[in-house]
């Protein structure tokens, strides 16, 4: 999807520089995976190619880095086209976290633009959805726990807790192919988020936002009962490339074989 491209080469264009200390990225195997958002009952596993995720979320620490070597993101510069007015907003400053956005907690309110121009400047990408579902769908012991009740439970569990409450840091248990935080910290964007949309009527029918988001889209899934999924699904396909909220950040994902230059 680089529908936006020619906007990124706008803003991201010179965004070459490499953060302080080089990620960590880990490789997901090439393997068959049949999408929860597939919606033919009869459809079989695709094959997703293998690919390198970070292994965290991008944190406020290293989004600070970025708008410092290129501070044509940083809240009082970007233009209104590529984010919303609440983009970094719980930031002390536009140059400063402060006590609302810790070093090590994960970064939010930022918009597709944002986190696709800081993926570049990894020479990285923003992750497809069909990688982040196959390496989301991991835990700590099989590749694929989407059937397992414990694995739902805890995906269950943290949509329990309260939406305000503080952020914690990166950092938790990984998973099988040790991607962190992958549940369970913030919801993340993808590259194809906007190719999400269930199906047409889920947008077209004139019932409540409510419904299209947690009814009709959903009754047109395969996994119905796969909810903590489909929240997910529904927030990503709702948004718009400039949107921001307090609970969606950002990882990065690039070829298995890629070589990135200092």
């Amino acid at each position: 999807m680089r529908r936006f491209a020619f906007a990124l080469l706008v803003l991201a264009g010179s965004a070459s520089a490499q953060p302080a200390q080089r990620p960590a990225y880990v490789s997901i195997p090439a393997g068959p995976f049949l999408s929860v958002i597939e919606t033919d009952a009869k459809a079989k596993p695709v094959q997703v190619p293998a690919f390198a995720l970070r292994t965290e979320p991008v944190t406020n620490a290293e989004f600070l880095a970025f708008v410092t070597a290129h501070p044509e993101w940083r809240r009082d510069r970007v233009p209104s086209v590529f984010a919303d007015a609440r983009y970094l907003l719980h930031w002390s400053a536009a140059d400063t976290l402060g006590d609302k956005a810790l070093p090590a907690q994960p970064v939010t309110q930022v918009s597709w633009f944002a986190a696709q121009a800081y993926c570049e400047s990894e020479q990285a990408r923003l992750p497809q959805w069909i990688e982040w579902e196959r390496a989301a769908a991991a835990s700590t012991l099989v590749p694929d726990a989407r059937s397992d009740p414990a694995w739902r439970k805890q995906l269950l569990d943290w949509y329990a807790r309260p939406s305000n409450a503080p952020l914690a840091a990166v950092g938790g248990t990984p998973n099988l192919y040790g991607a962190r935080d992958l549940h369970g910290l913030v919801w993340e964007w993808v590259d194809d988020y906007a190719a999400m949309m269930v199906t047409s009527d889920s947008r077209d029918q004139n019932d409540p936002d409510r419904l299209k988001f947690c009814g009709s889209a959903a009754l047109s899934l395969r996994d119905r009962d796969n909810y903590a999924l489909l929240m997910r699904i529904a927030l990503l396909s709702s948004l718009q490339a400039v949107d921001t909220t307090a609970n969606l950040g950002f990882r990065c994902a690039r070829p298995s074989d890629a070589t990135v230059t200092p």
